[in-house]
């Protein structure tokens, strides 16, 4: 079956309250994807997220983001008013988030929507402990625990915590569990609401024929409940300390490398204790969503591991990570796994040969075929069916801005492979989409910015900065009626999709 769907990430949706929800407007963008004959809503990971607001450095990988709770149906369950709502600032743009108005506010809006849901708990002669945990799972409720301690140190980092509570010695952990009994719950509420509201939104998808696709970054952050409550996990020292972390050795882009300082994994252990919390982790990953791509699946072959302390990726090397073992394990304990295997940049024998062996679809992206210098196997002639190919992904420009940049030649170069001698610069965007959903790949996902035909304004991150990044939205009725209407008729020409 030949199938496409749109890209967009959660917090890109519009909504009254200043960052993408699962609000009406979410629910209406599926009413959307279902009458442009798409299969998928693909979106990005839903961690609750901290400096930089990266959903690829998030405080969990076991807990979801309190920014996309809905705020309207917690008016309409009685937790809060809409004049406290409306009277919250969480900026005034409706095409950026502003991310310091949402965390300096949107808590205290959350917190006093928790206060009148746990006087309706004991008032009802009820006990709000049991009713949070009762669907939360251990590592969630490790997340809320960290989180609560981490506030109480004003947000610093778990390393900078006093020594007994930051090394998990047991009576330290027992005196801040009873000090902080009730911000602890207050995350808990929050995690209780994020997943009974995204349950319902992924429901209301699946009835009318929508599958989630998500997406797992293969590094935690460091400062994580993950790599505070499973110390164990990582390479780290007695003291807790990093020996090593994640980066990427210096290449044609980056003469130092990327550095990107993340944890990387006690592999040995994982191997010991039969990859159980890797299997834990794509568990909760499939409650939340139907298919799983997972992030940089060439580090599963090897890993570039740098000493802690760089200052710059230079002086890294390769180690070997679990190869196919680990996903044998998962297809043996979890059964057939519907995951794509984000496979691009450089891949060495080994890892195509992995990629190949878990029968794992792979990614192409049309933005890196067109270099006219050299030959790309992201051609689309040179394309297979077992794959996955996009326009662009959330680290990409948006292909107009993308070709308006790119040099003369490849333009040229682009416009001859697609037999088009002088592209419309209006309709430019189309030529690319045409493209992928022609291709044999048997899904095509376009980011949402591309059928818009959007610039560089829309673009959601650009790799290896800080700021600006995770912030585009789109615009209430930016999806219009025409663009459906044409996403429907290409996907029926090309045999994708739905036949409506």
């Amino acid at each position: 079956m030949r199938e496409c769907g749109i890209l967009l990430p959660v917090a890109s949706l519009p909504s009254e309250y200043g960052i993408g929800a699962f609000s009406k407007e979410a629910y209406q963008f599926i009413d959307d994807l279902r009458e442009a004959g798409q299969n998928y809503w693909q979106i990005l990971p839903l961690g609750p997220t901290g400096y930089g607001d990266s959903p690829y450095q998030a405080f969990s990988a076991f807990a979801g983001n309190p920014y996309f709770i809905d705020l309207e149906q917690l008016i309409a369950d009685g937790l809060l008013t809409k004049q406290e709502c409306d009277e919250a600032y969480f900026g005034d743009d409706e095409r950026y988030i502003n991310y310091e108005a949402i965390y300096n506010n949107r808590f205290k809006v959350l917190r006093k929507a928790y206060e009148r849901w746990k006087e309706r708990i004991l008032a009802a002669g009820g006990d709000p402990d049991q009713t949070l945990t009762a669907d939360l799972c251990e590592e969630t409720l490790d997340y809320c625990f960290y989180a609560a301690v981490k506030r109480s140190f004003g947000e610093k980092s778990w390393s900078e915590w006093d020594e007994d509570i930051k090394l998990r010695k047991p009576e330290a952990l027992a005196r801040y569990r009873k000090e902080l009994e009730d911000e602890i719950r207050f995350y808990e509420f929050q995690q209780m609401m994020f997943l009974s509201q995204w349950h319902a939104l992924k429901n209301y998808a699946n009835e009318r024929g929508i599958r989630i696709i998500g997406d797992i970054p293969i590094y935690v952050a460091f400062d994580s409940s993950d790599s505070w409550s499973h110390p164990e996990l990582f390479q780290f020292d007695e003291r807790c300390r990093p020996e090593a972390v994640a980066g990427v050795p210096p290449d044609a882009f980056s003469a130092t490398g990327q550095l990107w300082g993340n944890p990387l994994y006690r592999w040995s252990y994982h191997k010991k204790t039969g990859y159980a919390w890797w299997l834990r982790r794509m568990k909760y990953c499939f409650d939340l969503y139907d298919v799983v791509r997972v992030d940089h699946f060439r580090g599963f072959e090897k890993y570039y591991s740098v000493p802690a302390g760089d200052a710059t990726a230079e002086n890294g090397k390769w180690e070997n990570g679990p190869g196919y073992a680990l996903f044998k394990k998962m297809k043996d304990e979890l059964g057939e796994l519907n995951i794509i295997a984000e496979d691009l940049g450089f891949l060495t024998p080994e890892v195509l040969e992995m990629v190949e062996k878990t029968g794992f679809p792979g990614m192409k992206v049309l933005q890196f075929a067109f270099d006219s210098r050299e030959k790309s196997n992201y051609l689309p002639c040179f394309y297979t069916p077992n794959s996955v190919v996009y326009t662009g992904t959330h680290d990409n420009d948006t292909v107009r801005s993308w070709y308006e940049t790119i040099p003369q030649s490849d333009r040229d170069f682009a416009a001859r492979y697609m037999g088009v001698a002088d592209p419309d610069w209006d309709d430019v965007h189309w030529m690319f989409i045409r493209a992928a959903l022609a291709s044999v790949s048997r899904l095509a996902v376009i980011p949402l910015q591309d059928y818009l035909g959007l610039g560089w304004e829309a673009r959601i991150n650009t790799p290896s900065t800080l700021g600006g990044n995770w912030e585009w939205r789109m615009k209430k009725g930016e999806f219009t009626r025409p663009i459906i209407d044409k996403c429907r008729e290409m996907n029926q020409l090309y045999a994708r999709g739905m036949n409506l």
